[in-house]
């Protein structure tokens, strides 16, 4: 089974409608990097990563230019061995950032590959026994008018979700809290709401926002500060009095230990098409496992409802904003709170490659 080629794509999306957090602002497109990986006898596995609407072209180039030569006449199967392959080919320009985007989207393709040639789905080839995983929505809703968040909120709950995010971080504090406060109301005593900051916070107004949040059983702040202070994480968690989870700005295995070990997290949340893949996301997922802590997941609900239907660990399957609804054959199904992988070969997203055309970069 020899990679005979491996043919990147560089899409760039819009989105139906305006999203916002507190570090990027009003988003209103992304960036959607596809990798398909071809062998020798015929068989093909595709590989994505995204980015919220920058860097789609640095992605691409490590793609075409530089990981094409580098696998083209490997065998597909030694995944392990071609990770290490990419990483070292390319890690000066990178250790992380597009050079880790860039090796994520062949691994999930290469795992892809593996298993379709199995003829399995990716959370029984991986091990799992259960291919349903607790979901919630995942609003990117920092500037929606309040009325607008509460709509959003019941579309989200009639679609079949029971666990919900939403943004935090405006200029006053008050107003983050007086929207908590509403949701929480319409959530009621028992559905999970979580809070996003998206790393909009120092360390300080992150324990003020904790603390405050606190009083609406907030299920866990996401990303309060910078992911490089892992001492600040870990005095957000003594002193805020909230779970904390993070991961979707680490990069490396590596990242992800510093954090567990001096972050003090509770919830790790590796991204597949932005950590280094399906190799790494297990890793992740194994070391969160030895720690005794869920792993939850952000971002490409596709893959990542089969990697959390693979691992005893799991958390909650975040169903983000970012989705491929519209251009994929088979969208999400969520029945009463829970997301269903789906039981086609491999990760079993089949794109729409005539509606993506559409927005290709060229």
């Amino acid at each position: 089974m020899k990679i005979a080629t491996i043919t990147p794509t560089f899409y760039r999306i819009p989105l139906p409608v305006v999203l916002s957090d507190s570090t990027h602002g009003d988003i209103t497109h992304f960036d959607f990097i596809t990798a398909r990986v071809l062998t020798d006898d015929g068989l093909e596995g595709v590989g994505y990563t995204f980015t919220p609407g920058t860097g789609g072209s640095a992605i691409y180039a490590l793609l075409q230019n530089d990981l094409h030569d580098c696998l083209v006449g490997q065998d597909a199967r030694h995944i392990e061995h071609l990770w290490n392959r990419m990483w070292w080919h390319i890690h000066f320009a990178g250790r992380g950032g597009a050079a880790v985007f860039s090796i994520s989207a062949v691994d999930i393709a290469l795992w892809d590959l593996v298993a379709k040639a199995a003829g399995e789905p990716w959370w029984r080839y991986l091990g799992g026994d259960d291919n349903r995983v607790r979901a919630y929505a995942g609003g990117v809703d920092l500037h929606f008018t309040l009325k607008a968040l509460v709509k959003q909120t019941e579309g989200f709950l009639e679609q079949g979700f029971r666990a919900i995010k939403m943004k935090v971080g405006r200029d006053n504090l008050a107003e983050d809290v007086k929207r908590v406060a509403h949701i929480r109301n319409l959530l009621g005593p028992d559905l999970p709401l979580m809070v996003d900051a998206n790393m909009g916070w120092r360390v300080d107004e992150a324990i003020r926002g904790a603390r405050a949040f606190s009083e609406h059983d907030v299920y866990w702040l996401e990303e309060p500060t910078i992911p490089d202070d892992y001492a600040g994480h870990a005095q957000i968690a003594r002193d805020g009095g909230v779970p904390i989870a993070t991961g979707e700005n680490l990069r490396t295995l590596h990242e992800f230990e510093h954090m567990i070990r001096y972050g003090e997290i509770a919830f790790p949340e590796p991204d597949v098409a932005i950590c280094g893949g399906v190799t790494t996301w297990l890793k992740v997922a194994r070391l969160a496992e030895a720690n005794n802590l869920p792993v939850t997941s952000h971002g490409v609900h596709d893959l990542h409802v089969h990697l959390l239907s693979a691992v005893p660990n799991a958390s909650f399957l975040e169903v983000h904003m970012f989705g491929l609804e519209r251009f994929i054959q088979h969208p999400i199904k969520i029945e009463d709170g829970l997301a269903i992988a789906p039981d086609r070969p491999g990760h079993g997203v089949e794109l729409d490659w005539d509606a993506l055309a559409e927005h290709e970069v060229r």
